[in-house]
This record gives structure tokens, C-alpha cells and sequence, in this order.
């Protein structure tokens, strides 16, 4: 599985570095679902397309800051642990899954 070795922990249940942010990752993807809840009961009532169209604009900044925090962690542990591990070709790898996920965020 593409990560492995970024993990921390031993067994089948992997520790990565977010572990100690599950909470609060946890709490704003569920402050995210609700908002497309929301946005499904505004489609179901008929409001105004603009109205729905703000909510869509406030639930993707929500999942791009989820996505920014993790993109932001892989780097500075992912990434920087491969760099000091002395393996350059697990260092280029890292670093190239960083720059994959920039370009899968640019693109949406």
C-alpha cells in the first residue's frame, strides 16, 4: 500500500502523524457533511440557486483547509522523514505524492 512505511505504530492498525488530529479533523468534516445536508435540503425546498450556490462555495473551502492541514503534515512529516532517512529514492517518492496531490487539488 502506497505510505507504508510513513507509518507509525506496529500491527495492522498504522498510527500516521495526524493520529493526535483525529478529533479535530473528525469535527470539521462533520461540520462539512452537515453543510452538504444542508445543501441537499435547499435543493429539496427549492431555494435560490445563488443561495446554494454560496453554501457549495463554503463547503469545498471547508474541504480544501481539511485538505491543506493534511497536505501541510505530509510534508513536514512524511516528506521531511524520507529526507533524513538517507533512502533518496524514498525521498523523491515522497516527494512526488506531495506534488501528485497538489496537482489532484489544483485540478478541482
Amino acid at each position: 500500500m502506497a505510505g507504508d512505511e510513513t507509518k507509525h505504530g506496529t500491527g495492522h492498525d498504522p498510527v500516521y502523524w495526524y493520529h493526535g488530529d483525529k478529533a479535530a479533523l473528525g469535527r470539521r468534516l462533520k461540520r462539512i457533511e452537515g453543510q452538504i445536508r444542508g445543501l441537499q435540503r435547499m435543493i429539496d425546498d427549492d431555494e435560490y440557486c445563488i443561495d446554494i450556490l454560496t453554501q457549495i462555495s463554503a463547503s469545498t473551502k471547508g474541504l480544501q483547509a481539511v485538505a491543506l492541514n493534511l497536505l501541510e503534515g505530509h510534508i513536514a512529516h512524511c516528506v521531511a522523514e524520507a529526507q533524513t532517512g538517507g533512502d533518496p529514492a524514498e525521498a523523491e517518492g515522497k516527494v512526488k505524492e506531495a506534488t501528485d496531490a497538489v496537482a489532484r487539488l489544483l485540478r478541482t
